[in-house]
């Protein structure tokens, strides 16, 4: 069969896009296939808040944060946790090459292709309390003026230009069965064409098949992303014996076609795969009032405010307070045999603390309106997605008295009865903390600790109070669920983005990035993810694809 492209990229997501603007720039010739059609051009990406993982940058500078490519490693190998030999010989390279970038020319690579950031940077994943611990020391989320569309559009228009040029050729509704292998090379691939669709990115589509294809080139780079609606997967790779039994209601945080296909068949062909128990799903998932997808959740991304209980109303341990600890919250909630939590808070602080994930949850920011911004972010009252789901919600109750506030928690249970002395016993010890600046309650004092930076006092953390005090009522309490999102194991490959055997040796011809690759390496996050390093690893792992197959291919 006559090979008319250079490389197959399969799947059109970012670290697809990625691979193909490098490419192209080398004046490749590429064959995109993917199962969705154009309008889902950018995959999961597009969703995204578009936070970016950035060290010592100017904004964290003119904010006072002293960041550093030291801290940094040493805050990502504390949270990756790598223990295994064979399996974490690449991620731990990915790691290290990852953290350059991020504290060198990843700022400026993007900012060359017309990306901006805000100048307010975020904290995320606070962490586990240990100095040499799980978590950031201190800010490090960088939010894309744009979220998750603009960060898509600055690798799609180029790709898109070079599609002009006859350079890229998109096979949309074309979904992948097997990789082609000869004489050891994956040198192509083979699969099903389906039915034409010209439905609204995000929503799950048919897979009525109408045809076959098999198509040819010198390298194959699979950027299919990971498994995070196929929720079979997730429960039978689920790491029981280090978060606890897998949860049996789970809400999706990616579309339905994020089914992880392509990581069995890449397996079939003969690439190893590894670290498959690794995985981050999010605790604090909401039901989407207005869904896309089904089962479509949605994320609190919380201030360090809210009372955290478990099902049956008792208090968390430190560090799982809100927005510290994911993977240890998670083994917390499990522990207590429900899958679910709940989150107590007034209206002072879901109107200053309460943002949620995703570009759709955020138009002020994705729209780039800085008027629209400054207004719904600094006005009083909470912003308006926040106050759609405070009014139309599933998972929110709001009342005037504790009392009340009980009774609607219990009408939403999955699990026991809630009692009214035990929930008013939790909020009074916490509440008896707030009003003493000696507090020796350590959500209080990470409270203060937030506070202390200039971003967080401003915009993201509420004025310590007590939750009983009327004066910051309504009461709210948020029945939070198992958001299913991303795979942190997954092809293996070296620093080229080459997929690797199962003997070590390298697949000659198969190439892999962003989520399906474990975000490089088979799994640059190791254990747990310092957040804003999603998107980054999608690119960086991208870049690494295309720029090796740009330098290689004759």
């Amino acid at each position: 069969m006559p090979v008319e492209h250079d490389v197959i990229v399969v799947g059109a997501g970012l670290a697809g896009l990625v691979a193909t603007y490098e490419l192209t720039q080398a004046g490749k010739r590429v064959l995109v296939v993917d199962q969705e059609n154009r309008n889902n051009l950018g995959g999961q990406a597009f969703w995204s808040l578009g936070g970016l993982f950035l060290v010592d940058s100017p904004e964290q500078r003119r904010l006072g944060i002293k960041d550093s490519h030291e801290l940094a490693l040493r805050d990502w190998l504390g949270s990756a946790g790598f223990d295994r030999d064979r399996e974490d010989y690449w991620p731990r390279q990915w790691a290290r090459a990852y953290v350059d970038f991020a504290a060198g020319e990843k700022r400026q690579y993007l900012h060359d292709l017309g990306l901006r950031i805000t100048p307010v940077v975020g904290w995320a994943e606070r962490g586990d309390g240990r100095a040499d611990g799980h978590g950031n020391s201190v800010p490090r989320f960088h939010l894309t003026w744009g979220t998750g569309p603009e960060v898509v559009r600055v690798f799609a228009e180029p790709v898109l230009d070079a599609e002009r040029r006859g350079l890229v050729t998109f096979a949309f509704r074309h979904r992948v069965d097997e990789v082609v292998v000869a004489d050891g090379a994956a040198v192509g691939v083979r699969g099903a064409t389906l039915a034409s669709t010209d439905l609204p990115r995000g929503v799950a589509s048919s897979r009525e098949v109408i045809g076959d294809f098999d198509f040819r080139a010198q390298a194959v780079i699979v950027t299919s992303g990971g498994i995070g609606h196929n929720f079979d997967l997730i429960r039978r790779n689920w790491p029981t014996e280090r978060l606890g039994p897998a949860p049996e209601h789970m809400i999706a945080g990616v579309p339905a076609h994020v089914d992880g296909r392509m990581l069995g068949i890449s397996e079939d062909a003969g690439a190893s795969i590894v670290n498959r128990d690794r995985m981050w799903h999010y605790t604090e998932g909401i039901t989407n009032w207005d869904p896309i997808w089904p089962h479509h959740a949605i994320r609190i991304i919380p201030g360090p405010s809210s009372l955290w209980l478990d099902a049956t109303g008792k208090r968390f341990d430190a560090p799982n307070f809100p927005g510290f600890d994911t993977n240890s919250t998670m083994k917390a909630i499990l522990a207590t045999g429900y899958d679910y939590s709940w989150f107590i808070l007034t209206r002072s602080i879901v109107e200053k603390e309460f943002a949620l994930s995703g570009s759709e949850q955020n138009p002020d920011i994705t729209s780039k309106d800085l008027r629209f911004a400054a207004k719904s972010r600094l006005a009083k009252g909470a912003p308006g997605p926040v106050q759609a789901f405070l009014d139309r919600g599933e998972d929110f109750v709001v009342a005037d008295t504790l009392h009340e506030l009980v009774d609607g928690m219990n009408k939403i249970t999955r699990g026991p009865a809630l009692d009214l002395k035990d929930i008013e016993r939790e909020i009074s010890a916490r509440d008896a903390q707030v009003v003493n600046k000696f507090a020796k309650d350590a959500q209080i004092m990470a409270i203060n600790n937030a506070r202390a930076f200039l971003g967080d006092k401003v915009v993201r953390v509420a004025k310590p109070h007590r939750l009983l005090d009327p004066d910051h009522g309504p009461l709210i309490a948020v029945r939070l669920n198992i958001l299913s999102r991303k795979t942190l194991g997954g092809l293996e490959t070296n620093l080229d983005s080459q997929v690797m055997r199962p003997d070590g040796s390298a697949f000659d011809g198969l190439y892999a990035a962003g989520e399906v690759a474990g975000f490089g390496g088979g799994g640059v996050h190791g254990y747990n993810a310092l957040e804003g390093t999603f998107l980054g690893g999608c690119i960086f792992s991208g870049r690494a694809a295309g720029r090796a197959l740009a330098r290689d291919l004759a």
